[in-house]
């Protein structure tokens, strides 16, 4: 499936210095963004639902597409455009035969969990944590750049895990084209310009390789 996106903000709801989740959504937007991640592990389910609710009518506004992390109930209920799944999570063939025209993408740490997610019909995968990161408990070591040399997929893919403006050229140089990037948008004071100014970088270098 042709699914590249570039820059994927990820708005993590304990992330976003003390502003409203929506406020640094519609900046996002403003700043170019055509793809947004709704991630939120510490509220309730009813909570994340009405969040959601207001980040479609936000993106929809934008003509941006909506992915809810974990909850495919609450993707399926807000009409978003799709569900980001964690190996904990529902798996992916079972999340594909209730939602089989919805865009799904699932985390993967190792090349067992990647080829497992193509199998199951995942629509794009996640490669992570590429570097050390505080945005997410996980018991998973970083892999490190190395570890994308050997990650072959058939399915387009982002990487995530501690992607900063300083570091993001040697994942560029390595082909990478779909970047998700939680804090070093979401706790930027200029929001707006920091995704601008990403999505320029990752632009930029995806035209080198074409």
């Amino acid at each position: 499936m042709d699914f590249e996106f570039g820059l994927y903000p990820v708005v993590s709801v304990e992330f976003c210095s003390g502003r409203s989740p929506f406020y640094v959504l519609e900046q996002i937007l403003e700043g170019g963004a055509k793809i947004v991640q709704l991630r939120n592990k510490v509220d309730h389910k009813k909570d994340i639902y009405e969040q959601a609710v207001i980040f479609r009518t936000i993106t929809a506004k934008y003509n941006a597409r909506l992915i809810i992390n974990d909850h495919l109930d609450i993707a399926l209920a807000t009409d978003a455009d799709g569900v980001h799944l964690g190996q904990e999570d529902l798996p992916c063939f079972a999340a594909r035969a209730l939602a089989p025209d919805l865009i799904i993408g699932v985390s993967t740490h190792n090349l067992a969990e990647l080829k497992k997610a193509e199998t199951d019909g995942a629509t794009y995968v996640n490669i992570g944590p590429i570097f050390q990161t505080n945005t997410k408990t996980t018991a998973t070591p970083p892999l490190g750049l190395e570890y994308l040399k050997t990650a072959k997929t058939s399915l387009p893919f982002s990487v995530m895990g501690g992607i900063k403006k300083d570091n993001i050229e040697s994942l560029l140089q390595l082909g990478v084209k779909n970047i998700a990037m939680v804090t070093e948008i979401t706790m930027a004071e200029d929001i707006s310009g920091k995704t601008s100014e990403l999505i320029n970088e990752i632009n930029r270098w995806n035209s080198l390789n074409l």
